[in-house]
């Protein structure tokens, strides 16, 4: 089969890869949609990630698609069945998953191989996060699982609620699924960002208004100029040290913030101790996901609150996806793109 192949910093290559043989409790699925990801994207920066990938690996994690082959000793699944799938599965034995914090599972498992014709998921990946789609969710829509589920996870940690001014700093996929969400919850929500085009999907999912903050210089200034009161909370996600900085200054006393955008690694931020003790700031990070979020997730995908259209704005074959991702390090504004696997 075809397959995108990381080899290392900035480089991709499309290859034929022998699919392996099923092991027990396995499952392959023909994948019928991959969504590129903005994690998939700084791997590819850093041609690594010490947690999801080493390479030289097949490369992706967004994805939906038919079961073309399962195990012998599966009996809950058949060949043709229509299904999802997270990137990773915890180990369900470990201190963080006894107490209910599976995201920070010790032992995550994770999936990788979404740029390609077909992958095989892992028993654990199986038992705990593949999930059977009804026969009118479209396979675009059901390729947005593992994203939403971990917006779901921010959501829930930042206990927002209906009435609450939200910022969202950031209008890239994960900035937008917040906006959906939050709006969804009966939120007023604000979003700061770059680019016309997200924008302007930010005010179709509810945001107003919606600020343009591609030439601002001082940030929290550009922010209050149009939005001058202080919010109940505030997200952060883009994923830098500075924007953090920021979304501090910008929540009311005794509201939260989540940084939900991670950081190069390396980084720090300095933050005003006066500011956050005396204005007794609740502050947290959300991760990942857990198997409770992922179907919370499908569940808001096959209800109508999120779906691809207001995501997906572009399609490339798979055989261009070296150049796409070289075009994504060099300022291509997409939001996601759909990877036609069969050409």
């Amino acid at each position: 089969m075809k397959a995108a192949v990381l080899h290392g910093k900035e480089l991709i290559r499309i290859e034929e890869v022998t699919p392996p043989a099923l092991r027990p409790g396995e499952v392959r699925i023909r994948i019928e949609a991959a969504l590129t990801c903005g994690t998939d994207l700084k791997v590819f920066k850093r041609g690594y990630h010490a947690k999801m990938i080493v390479p030289p690996a097949v490369f992706g994690h967004e994805l939906a698609g038919t079961l073309s082959e399962v195990a012998p000793d599966l009996t809950n699944w058949r060949v043709g069945d229509r299904v999802g799938v997270a990137n990773s599965a915890p180990c369900g034995a470990c201190f963080y998953c006894r107490n209910g914090q599976e995201s920070l599972c010790d032992d995550l498992l994770f999936l990788n191989g979404a740029y390609a014709e077909s992958i095989i998921v892992p028993a654990r990946l199986v038992q705990k996060n593949l999930l059977r789609l009804k026969p009118t969710t479209s396979f675009r829509d059901a390729a947005l699982i593992e994203p939403l589920a971990c917006v779901v996870q921010g959501v829930e940690d930042s206990e927002l609620e209906a009435g609450q001014r939200v910022l969202v700093i950031g209008a890239g996929p994960i900035g937008l699924m917040f906006i959906a969400l939050a709006r969804h919850l009966g939120c007023a929500v604000t979003v700061a960002g770059r680019g016309p085009a997200r924008l302007q999907t930010a005010r179709k999912l509810g945001a107003e208004p919606a600020i343009d903050i591609t030439a601002a210089s001082d940030l929290v200034a550009a922010i209050r100029a149009t939005a001058p009161s202080p919010f109940d909370a505030v997200v952060e996600a883009v994923g830098q040290p500075a924007v953090w900085e920021a979304a501090v200054q910008l929540v009311r006393k005794g509201g939260s913030v989540n940084f939900f955008g991670g950081c190069p690694a390396g980084t720090s931020v300095r933050l005003d101790t006066s500011l956050i003790h005396y204005s007794n700031l609740t502050l947290r990070a959300s991760f990942h996901h857990t198997p409770r979020t992922v179907r919370r997730a499908l569940e808001l995908i096959e209800t109508g609150i999120v779906g691809a259209n207001d995501f997906i704005d572009g399609e490339w074959p798979l055989s261009q996806l070296p150049t796409l991702f070289q075009q994504l390090t060099t300022g291509n504004r997409a939001v996601k793109t759909l990877i036609r696997v069969h050409e």
